[in-house]
């Protein structure tokens, strides 16, 4: 029930239907009211400036937007980088270093599975969870941190930083509860806007390919792997974050008869510990050259204060 309730909203936020068109009007008043007081908090904000270079990536909306491969495309280009994320999902609370330059501090539970993703891509970084981003960035700089990479940190506005938002697509662009939209592109807010297939591209890897796979995961609208799909027995959908249990996999292995599950990274860090076989499609970018030279003028501008 759950997670035909998340699929049901995901639909209504980006692919609405006749009916949800109409649910969507008759919330308008909420999404009006919803909107002035999202404007008004960020009028409220002071940014604060913690002597270093902080660059959030984000979206506007609800739901997967390719953040985590983008992040970890900027991130990989920079030593002493460090990405500090809520750590959604995670069975923890409060702040948790993931890895410190290759080593890996906690396991999946702790950390999450976007976490964990940092950890294993990038083994020159700092890795952070904390809900608490600014308490992430202190702890950063203290192991030694040069540049902050923030995942998820449009609504971050008490936070000094160059704003990157990927653009998504939506039929919907309501602010919530009518559509996906958690806040607006404020007009005296300045930021940088990606555009998927412009500014970035992705670059699909199959690794361990089969004769036969399922394809199983646990991403948002997980219909936009469709594009970069081989051909799979069949498509088992969870709902974004969960945590699997052995026996999920083992009976669509066992039903479809498959050879391997067919997994993103962002499951694969999940479900590599029970040994099953596991196809990975792995979703890396890359990143126009331009969109590093506007990090480097922004941490330039540190550079000259150290």
């Amino acid at each position: 029930m759950k997670k035909k309730l998340i699929f049901w909203v995901e639909e209504y936020f980006y692919n609405p239907n006749f009916f949800q068109k109409i649910v969507s009007f008759l919330l308008l008043p909420l999404s009006l009211f919803y909107c002035f007081v999202m404007f008004l908090r960020f009028k409220s904000k002071r940014a604060e400036d913690f002597g270093i270079a902080v660059v959030g990536v984000g979206n506007l909306t609800v739901g997967g937007s390719g953040k985590t491969p983008l992040v970890t495309a900027l991130a990989l280009r920079y030593e002493d980088a460090a990405v500090v994320l809520r750590g959604y999902g995670r069975e923890s609370k409060g702040l948790f270093a993931v890895s410190d330059r290759g080593k890996i501090l906690c396991d999946v539970a702790i950390s999450g599975d976007e976490a964990m993703i940092y950890a294993r891509k990038l083994p020159n970084a700092v890795v952070i969870v904390s809900e608490d981003r600014k308490d992430g960035i202190k702890r950063a700089k203290e192991m030694g941190a040069k540049i902050i990479f923030l995942d998820d940190a449009y609504s971050k506005h008490d936070i000094k930083k160059l704003d990157f938002i990927i653009e998504v697509v939506s039929k919907n662009s309501f602010c919530l509860p009518s559509g996906p939209f958690r806040e607006r592109l404020w007009s005296t807010k300045e930021v940088v806007t990606l555009k998927e297939g412009v500014d970035f591209k992705r670059v699909v890897t199959l690794q361990n390919k089969s004769d036969k796979m399922s394809l199983l995961t646990a991403i948002a609208r997980p219909q936009r792997l469709d594009a970069y799909l081989p051909e799979v027995v069949s498509k088992n959908y969870f709902e974004d974050h969960h945590v699997f249990l052995e026996e999920e996999a083992l009976e669509i292995l066992q039903r479809d008869s498959s050879d391997t599950i067919l997994v993103t990274y962002k499951d694969f860090v999940k479900l590599e510990q029970f040994g099953l076989p596991l196809s990975l499609l792995d979703l890396d970018v890359q990143v126009r050259e331009d969109i590093f030279k506007i990090i480097d003028d922004y941490r330039g501008k540190y550079a000259k204060k150290d």
